[in-house]
């Protein structure tokens, strides 16, 4: 049996982690399963997948999951540091699915094991990249992408070839606003943005696809994960979500990975990788699909890809800065205080009118400026912002 561990179980990908392993039960050994404050829901998914730990990173949670969880075999813990220990529990595959950069810690704590690591939340590797992989590459972690484009490039992408590559082209389904006038966007509400065409998916990284912030992020993820200049990325939008992404090669070839907008592809081919293994997951019906299409990125609808290129060219302190004013705007728009056509603006201005300190080589580090910096974009949305910063203001 494969030891397996889930971090961040009762979101989309933690949901779609938890169908591939009950699709053949009897093949995985479930060591922790963990969520930030779905007690019950976290509570029911240990029992069914017969976890042997469950952990809430929010501690007032603990005693609701103790309640759900009496009379069963399964111990549990509440707390950042109980997070972290469920991490860092012995597992051959671990599910890295923590929603933003509060998924750094538990990943370097699953990364220290030197097992493989399925990484499905882009932030730590767009914030913490040159660390993550350096930590990789010190305990000798596999670490498997499961975004599906980066899923798709990886396994599309020839190793032995790698200096063959002429680039690697990152598809977009381009949202529910691909289509929208530019004048309508200010009036958008979160319902609507949660309404992605194509995929199911939880609410931060749906309102990302709306913004097209995710594609921003994943533009950075890919240099960091590919280890590939920004010259060698490329977006195209692709309305149907059925070519994950390419490689084109100097020979002229373009590889290309297709399949269902259902993440449990993915999931299955990390979780079974280097082998593969069956999914419960939608199948590509090809005999029925009308067309496949693609254009470029409207960058006047979408700043965020310029933004993530110039993040990139700037270096990781921008990327930094870049995803954590980002994190803040999409929060406060899911709030209802800040308009849809807010988020890039606070972004972008995070980007242009912050500098961070001379080095970020800790996790802490780059802890310390995500703080500071969401600090700031919180004041500047209470209507401070003469007075957090000024131009090139150091966060520090």
């Amino acid at each position: 049996m494969k030891r397996v561990s889930i971090l961040g179980a009762t979101g989309s990908v933690g949901r779609s982690t938890a169908d591939v392993i009950l699709a053949q039960p009897e093949a995985y050994d479930v060591q922790a399963v963990t969520a930030n404050g779905s007690a019950q829901e976290l509570a029911e998914m240990a029992v069914r997948l017969k976890a042997k730990h469950a952990v809430v990173a929010d501690e007032s949670a603990y005693e609701t999951l103790r309640e759900c969880l009496s009379g069963t075999d399964i111990t549990c813990a509440g707390g950042p540091a109980a997070l972290a220990e469920a991490a860092a529990r012995p597992a051959d595959w671990i599910m890295a699915a923590i929603v933003g950069m509060a998924g750094l810690d538990p990943l370097m704590a699953a990364i220290a094991q030197g097992t493989c690591v399925a990484i499905a939340n882009k932030e730590p590797l767009v914030a913490a990249g040159s660390i993550v992989m350096e930590a990789a590459r010190k305990s000798g972690a596999q670490l498997l992408p499961v975004d599906s484009e980066h899923n798709a490039i990886f396994q599309v992408l020839e190793t032995r070839n790698k200096g063959a590559i002429e680039k690697i082209i990152l598809t977009a389904s381009g949202g529910p606003f691909r289509t929208m006038p530019l004048a309508d966007m200010a009036q958008v509400t979160p319902a609507q943005a949660l309404a992605h065409p194509n995929w199911s998916m939880g609410p931060k990284i749906s309102v990302d696809s709306a913004t097209m912030m995710n594609k921003a992020l994943e533009i950075i993820e890919a240099s960091v994960f590919f280890g590939l200049p920004p010259e060698k990325i490329e977006v195209l939008v692709h309305p149907q979500s059925v070519v994950h992404s390419m490689v084109e090669y100097s020979d002229g070839s373009v590889l290309a990975q297709m399949g269902a907008s259902d993440m449990r592809t993915p999931v299955a081919h990390t979780l079974g990788w280097p082998d593969r293994i069956r999914t419960p997951g939608q199948r590509l019906d090809l005999e029925n699909m009308a067309s496949l299409s693609f254009e470029a990125v409207d960058e006047a609808r979408f700043p965020s890809i310029p933004l993530a290129y110039d993040c990139l060219k700037a270096g990781g302190e921008a990327c930094v800065i870049l995803n954590a004013a980002n994190e803040v705007a999409v929060e406060a728009f899911l709030a209802g205080r800040i308009p849809f056509t807010d988020i890039l603006k606070y972004a972008s201005c995070a980007v242009q009118n912050y500098s961070a300190p001379a080095s970020l080589e800790t996790v802490e580090d780059i802890r310390l400026l995500d703080i500071n910096v969401r600090e700031k974009i919180k004041s500047c949305m209470l209507g401070a912002c003469d007075s957090v910063y000024s131009k090139r203001r150091n966060v520090s």
